[in-house]
């Protein structure tokens, strides 16, 4: 898990009124970032201005991230961080369903909120630092404020899991499923591409199970009648002037009807699949969903509707239990499935995980030898993979104009997660804009670029 980037440049007030100052810290995943855009968005609605030094704010607010020992740590230190550099700090976020573990350490903190409590997180800023409400001032943009670049954006479908997966505590810190209505949610994303986003990022705990909870209660957009599933909503989505990305998909069966829509051109041909391991008994185990050996299958007739499909995973290694034929299980299904961008874990225990009571812990050791090779495997395929699009004209995102060189990402590139194209030669680009290059090259991450001749 790492801090996500803070920027304020289009957050600031009037300078003749100097309202009081907010510093906000966001640790963790995707979601949790969405949970920042809402408090800030509250918060500028509310007059406070925002700043990103600790020393010139009045308060301080972190969001932590709880999932694995290594992003708690962190937390932790960003919370000692802001107390040293500022002294008032509210603190929300995952590490917040257990407020005694950071204030055991952090006893100084203002208060502590769970995971997704904007409004709770509203009503401690007011009451530790009093605003009133000016409209003069309180300037929010449709869609709300974001700390992403201007260009793309999260948009967040629901919250919670009803998965009981024995490594993860995501249920018991974020609760079950709770889908928000689609009419919502289109709206959200329709005021964000009219503001100049134009890529939306489509996450959740499980983007899959959008709706269930609700038994696909029906709605309206656009004087039609939708259904709150995940085909409706990239249908819909794609229906905007945007690229639209979908990640953290199970593979349940009604996944295939995406696939048209992807070969289509109505959403980016991405998939981004938590397959965590192929052996069946390890998956059994982790209390998994699907077996290895028909997700081999559906890949197949995926790539056969849409040739040009990416798929991306991430997997664990060392779980309780896990042997070397399991792992060589998974090397193998790694040479069949083929994917194109894959990340590994070494498996660590999380308080209050079911998998901490599971027996034959797989030692350290072991577990770093089968990360390097799982890596070192990875690496080859993903190479190959990318080698197969050199030559191809293929439409590039813009990130980021450093020098001469252009950073933008193709449509199987997640921001900060996946790779880059870099291109050379380009000039008057600015980061949001599209342009064709011509793929002349590669290595195992990365495809290098021209812009395409006219």
């Amino acid at each position: 898990m790492t801090s996500a980037p803070v920027q304020y440049a289009s957050m600031k007030t009037t300078p003749e009124f100097e309202a009081p100052a907010v510093g906000l810290v966001s640790l963790g995943c995707p979601k949790a970032l969405v949970d920042s855009e809402q408090i800030v968005t509250g918060l500028r609605q509310q007059g406070y201005r925002l700043v990103d030094d600790h020393a010139l704010a009045d308060l301080v607010v972190v969001n932590t991230c709880g999932f694995i020992d290594s992003a708690k740590a962190e937390s932790l230190e960003a919370i000692g961080d802001a107390l040293a550099a500022n002294g008032r700090v509210l603190v929300t976020g995952c590490m917040g369903a257990k407020p005694e573990d950071i204030q055991s350490i952090h006893p100084r903190v203002l208060g502590v909120s769970g995971p997704h409590q904007a409004e709770a997180v509203l009503a401690a800023v007011n009451a530790n630092l009093p605003r009133p409400h000016d409209p003069y001032v309180d300037l929010v943009p449709p869609g709300g404020l974001k700390l992403t670049p201007g260009h793309y954006a999260y948009l967040k479908i629901s919250e919670g899991c009803n998965h009981r997966c024995r490594f993860c505590i995501i249920p018991a810190m974020r609760g079950d499923l709770v889908s928000r209505p689609i009419g919502m949610v289109l709206k959200e994303a329709e005021q964000l591409v009219d503001r100049g986003v134009r890529e939306l990022l489509v996450i959740s705990q499980d983007t899959s199970a959008y709706g269930v909870d609700t038994r696909y209660q029906t709605d309206y957009w656009k004087g039609r009648e939708i259904e709150t599933r995940m085909f409706d909503l990239a249908r819909e989505l794609g229906r905007l002037d945007a690229w639209v990305r979908l990640h953290y998909v199970y593979p349940y069966p009604h996944v295939d009807r995406v696939i048209p829509l992807m070969a289509e051109g109505g959403i980016l041909p991405y998939l981004d699949i938590p397959f965590q391991h192929a052996s069946p008994r390890v998956l059994k185990s982790m209390r998994r969903p699907a077996s290895s050996e028909n997700t081999l299958e559906r890949i197949g007739r995926w790539r056969e509707i849409c040739p040009h499909l990416v798929i991306r995973s991430t997997f664990i290694v060392g779980y309780p239990g896990e042997t070397e034929d399991d792992f060589r299980m998974l090397l193998d299904w790694l040479s069949e499935a083929q994917l194109e961008r894959v990340g590994c874990f070494k498996y660590s225990p999380v308080a209050g995980a079911a998998a901490n009571e599971l027996p034959d812990a797989v030692p350290e050791a072991v577990k770093e030898d089968r990360w390097h090779r799982f890596m070192q495997h990875q690496q080859g395929i993903s190479e190959a993979r990318l080698t197969r699009r050199v030559g191809n004209v293929e439409p590039i995102i813009v990130d980021s104009v450093e020098g001469d060189t252009v950073v933008g990402r193709s449509y199987g590139d997640a921001p900060e997660i996946d790779g880059n194209v870099l291109v050379q030669g380009s000039a008057g680009i600015e980061p949001g804009d599209f342009i064709d290059v011509r793929i002349t090259g590669c290595d195992s991450y990365d495809l290098f670029g021209e812009p395409a001749e006219v």
